[in-house]
């Protein structure tokens, strides 16, 4: 409570399936563990889906959501604003504190925090590098008002990117799978990597299991945790899990599927 998460992995890894299982979590009764509250969900890559929401809240609670009434009742305090622009996503930021009040507001999502800012500023160029810079801290400082004030959890998503060389900095190379030269890790540079109280990165391992490492967190160790994709959301697996050799979070190598392309998902 009262912090800023991070969920950051490459494409396809989960992370908007996580996004979508907390929703359905925080709206769930006190007695079942929930916040009993409504989530604000911002998009900026319009990935929500309103069908995947429904399905992981009738298989993993089958005995609260067993009418489309409860079905229906638990979708509408999962509140969706679409964001195509840097400008329209700080503007619903700097309203936010009056949005949590009114709608009683108990999870607020940003998925992602790094599209927008990569499609509208070029890494290449000086001055838009410290334009960047300066939006994704103006966002920073917002969430974390919203996350401190009101003591709720602000979760943000964001991509990866390749670096080369072994220092992180704040400019990002294009997604690739040809990583011989370089590294995966995450995007927005080490700056931003300060700005997250918490980290957990998504990564592929064989098959079908995925794994979440905490790469930066206040209160745990670097833990490893190997989970699916189902029907009802995130499952782990009950074996994989253990602490393992950490590092500096804005350098966290990150395993990647290098035989399917990567877009910026």
């Amino acid at each position: 409570m009262g912090t800023v998460t991070e969920i950051a992995g490459p494409s396809g890894c989960g992370k908007t399936q996580f996004c979508t299982m907390l929703s359905v979590l925080a709206t769930l009764p006190g007695n079942r563990g929930g916040l009993e509250g409504k989530v604000l969900y911002m998009d900026t890559e319009s990935a929500f889906s309103a069908e995947r929401l429904v399905e992981i809240a009738q298989h993993k609670f089958p005995d609260l959501y067993n009418s489309e009434e409860d079905l229906c009742r638990m979708a509408e305090n999962v509140l969706v604003d679409n964001h195509q622009t840097c400008a329209s996503l700080i503007k619903k930021l700097e309203s936010l504190e009056e949005e949590v009040i009114s709608h009683r507001i108990r999870l607020v999502i940003v998925d992602s925090i790094a599209s927008l800012v990569r499609k509208e500023f070029s890494s290449s160029a000086g001055s838009n590098l410290v334009q960047r810079t300066n939006f994704l801290s103006r966002q920073a400082a917002l969430l974390k008002y919203i996350a401190e004030v009101f003591c709720i959890p602000v979760i943000v998503t964001n991509q990866i990117t390749t670096r080369f060389g072994r220092q992180a900095t704040e400019q990002d190379e294009e997604e690739t799978t040809e990583i011989s030269d370089g590294y995966v890790t995450v995007a927005l540079g080490n700056t931003w990597s300060h700005n997250v109280n918490t980290r957990l990165i998504l990564q592929y391992l064989d098959g079908e299991k995925r794994q979440v490492l905490v790469a930066k967190s206040p209160v745990a160790p670097f833990t490893a945790f190997n989970y699916t994709i189902q029907k009802d959301g995130i499952v782990q697996e009950e074996e994989g899990a253990g602490l393992y050799a950490g590092t500096d979070p804005g350098v966290q190598q990150i395993n990647v599927r290098t035989s399917l392309p990567f877009y910026n998902t």
